[in-house]
């Protein structure tokens, strides 16, 4: 038989007294709305993440695009020198002489070697338009994503405030942001 006796201390005693007592039934809704918030806000936390990514992506490849529009106005320009240099030689040039009709053989081949330079020139420069329209929706989503992040995760807080206080008010607060929060999060998912 053992002579060691049991001694409740004050923290054990409101232990057992705060199990005895029936929770406050709102305060299981709060934490609920709490965890269903809490799922929310990850999502929409993870899409924001998903969308500056990717809009960032597309303007990586706006970038790109616009550098290779360039090179190729560049080659673009370079063979109209080359034109302009061969026009020039065709005019200095006495026009039954061999050298003559090199010159205007070149003047017309690199005219004809422009034209696709500049339709590629310029299909990379719609290609960047592209890329960058997309982009900026991308990064507009992206900043809806985020407000309704945001606001989920502020309703969070007025949660745990709101079961420390017992206030009424700031239960109604608490599911006033999580609404707007909601909204945000429903304008993020349908690219409003």
């Amino acid at each position: 038989m053992s002579d060691e006796f049991e001694v409740h201390g004050p923290h054990d005693h409101a232990v057992e007294h705060a199990g005895a007592h029936t929770a406050e039934p709102s305060a299981s809704r709060i934490a609920v709305m709490t965890a269903i918030l809490a799922s929310i806000g990850a999502i929409a936390s993870y899409q924001s993440g998903a969308n500056e990514n990717l809009a960032l992506f597309y303007k990586n490849e706006a970038a790109i695009q616009k550098t290779e529009a360039s090179d190729q106005w560049a080659y673009y320009q370079a063979k109209g020198e080359k034109q302009n240099l061969a026009e020039l030689g065709a005019a200095l040039s006495d026009p039954s002489s061999a050298a003559h009709a090199k010159f205007v053989a070149d003047e017309k081949r690199y005219n004809d070697q422009k034209e696709p330079i500049r339709a590629k020139a310029e299909a990379l420069e719609s290609e960047t338009k592209k890329y960058n329209d997309l982009s900026e929706s991308l990064q507009h989503q992206h900043h809806r994503w985020a407000q309704a992040t945001t606001l989920i995760q502020i309703s969070i807080a007025l949660a745990a405030i709101t079961l420390l206080t017992r206030k009424k008010w700031l239960q109604t607060m608490t599911a006033g942001v999580a609404l707007v929060g909601l909204g945000f999060f429903v304008a993020a998912w349908f690219a409003v």
